[in-house]
């Protein structure tokens, strides 16, 4: 139960306030490659919630399935989306809104059976919702409806090669489609290869993000006082502004039409509009500054983020060369038990060397016995 509360907490980041969900199963979820749009790209390392929104207000249906925080899948269902079973366990369908391919790898049959009922209700649903829609827009404005069936794949879908499902069992093991093994160097081989590179990269990264939180900050600070120092300008803007109108007031009913008294209110209104063309440019100047504090706030959690990782990367390296070092020992010990046994070999051969010649000679003085007996 605390997974489908969080994957729907995830999910809402996602969805309007009308869609809720209305069928949800797991699967391993799969994009084409928009290169050679032949190969499947995991998107997932483990099987993921799949679920149906349905979204009241604008009367669509939608498949999303989040991997953590991140959307992995956001399609509309359209009336000319086709959904194809291209195995036993593994379904795609195309999605021209976001140019791409999805596909999906389920534990059993029936989980793809079942989904891809469900898309054809939902696609039904969604083909007469768009029907009811453009007949509104005929009957009200007489014009044709502004989404276009071209935009969207009209013809059969192309089955494209799934990946091996072997391992796809509804859990959440990694899914393995890689077509040959290659030989690869080991982790450990790796990881003091490339270790000390990837320091220095996570080093420069967080001395840069330094330099530009130094900057930011005092960037900030300055912004601050200067944000204060234009709000009490804009107050007494505020003030001037009320004055200037009350004065225009009683100067028109307290003196006569006159021509003085006429450029003075002409004076005063053009005074007033500047002030408030003033006041305009304070207000986008503060939005500005406040977009500015966002990014900074942006950049210390990225420093933050890069800090961890370096450290992380730090205990690992640790951790690998105590590996390495116990290796060594193991090896050490090993070429000197070998060493032994060698020596071992050693005294044993020529010990039987010694054996034999005694054997010889007994038999040579058993020879001559019975020879002369």
């Amino acid at each position: 139960m605390g997974t489908w509360l969080v994957f729907y907490a995830s999910a809402e980041q996602n969805c309007s306030v009308g869609e809720q969900p209305i069928y949800s199963t797991r699967a391993h979820a799969f994009q084409i490659d928009p290169n050679t749009k032949k190969n499947w790209v995991p998107t997932s390392k483990h099987a993921v919630t799949v679920s149906y929104f349905y979204d009241s207000t604008r009367n669509v249906y939608r498949i999303i399935s989040l991997d953590g925080t991140k959307a992995i899948i956001n399609s509309t269902i359209s009336p000319n989306m086709t959904f194809t079973k291209t195995s036993q366990k593994f379904g795609q369908w195309a999605d021209s809104r976001a140019n791409t391919v999805y596909g999906l790898g389920f534990s059993t049959e029936h989980h793809l059976t079942k989904f891809a009922e469900k898309f054809a209700e939902y696609k039904e649903a969604a083909r007469q919702a768009k029907g009811k829609s453009q007949d509104g827009k005929m009957e009200l404005a007489t014009s044709p409806s502004q989404e276009s069936p071209a935009g969207e794949l009209s013809s059969p879908l192309t089955p494209v090669t799934p990946p091996a499902m072997d391992n796809i069992n509804g859990t959440d093991d990694p899914c393995d489609t890689t077509p040959e093994p290659r030989p690869e160097p080991s982790q450990n081989a790796l990881a003091f290869t490339h270790s000390p590179s990837i320091n220095k990269h996570w080093e420069a990264e967080l001395s840069a993000l330094k330099g530009n939180n130094a900057k930011l900050t005092a960037a900030l600070l300055e912004s601050t006082a200067n944000v204060k120092q234009w709000k009490q300008q804009l107050a007494a803007y505020q003030e001037e502004a009320e004055r200037l109108h009350k004065r225009v007031t009683e100067l028109e009913c307290q003196s006569t039409q006159t021509p003085v008294i006429k450029s003075q209110k002409t004076e005063l209104n053009q005074t007033i509009e500047e002030l408030e063309s003033t006041l305009k440019d304070k207000e986008e100047e503060m939005e500005r500054l406040k977009e500015e504090v966002e990014n900074a706030n942006e950049l210390l959690e990225q420093r933050h983020s890069l800090t961890q990782k370096l450290q992380e990367t730090e205990l690992h390296g640790r951790v690998l060369e105590e590996q390495l070092l116990g290796a060594e020992q193991r090896l050490e010990e090993s070429q000197e038990e070998q060493e032994n046994f060698r020596k071992s070999l050693r005294t044993l051969l020529e010990m039987l060397d010694g054996k034999i010649f005694e054997l010889t000679e007994l038999r040579d003085s058993l020879a001559k016995l019975i020879e002369g007996s």
